[in-house]
């Protein structure tokens, strides 16, 4: 997929009124995403992106600490004027779903594995818990 077809995917799927304005969310989401995808799934992924994105992409420092999926959208929030959780939460799925399907399961599997708890739904992915995490779960609400 070339950089242009990138965009034009993130406009339409987030309803972006200019090539612009997905442009410019595009780069901040995905400049956010390359503290968090380290590694070597940081080079896969950005082996399947258009090179524009790969370079904002592996350009980003490694976080110290993971950001929930919550606190990654509230930092998505920070680096945007204006926005709110709810823009930025739109923003990020606008993005991260193309970066999904560009990722393919298998690769995006590890992602979300490596990543923690909440990033499957930004990348507009279910994330099952494993029936073990289900019954200690359970346990703890009955206490």
């Amino acid at each position: 997929m070339r950089w242009s077809d990138f965009v034009d995917t993130v406009r339409e799927r987030g309803q972006y009124p200019t090539r612009k304005e997905a442009e410019r969310i595009a780069r901040i989401v995905l400049s956010a995403l390359g503290g968090h995808v380290t590694g070597p799934e940081q080079v896969k992924l950005a082996r399947r992106l258009p090179p524009e994105a790969a370079t904002v992409l592996v350009g980003q420092i490694p976080a110290v600490k993971p950001l929930t999926a919550a606190e990654f959208v509230d930092n998505v929030a920070a680096r945007i004027p204006g926005a709110t959780a709810a823009t930025a939460r739109w923003d990020v799925g606008s993005v991260l779903s193309v970066v999904a399907d560009l990722a393919g399961d298998d690769l995006l599997e590890r992602m979300i594995h490596r990543l923690p708890p909440g990033y499957a739904l930004l990348f507009g992915r279910v994330q099952l818990m494993p029936a073990r995490d289900l019954a200690v779960q359970g346990e703890a609400e009955l206490v």
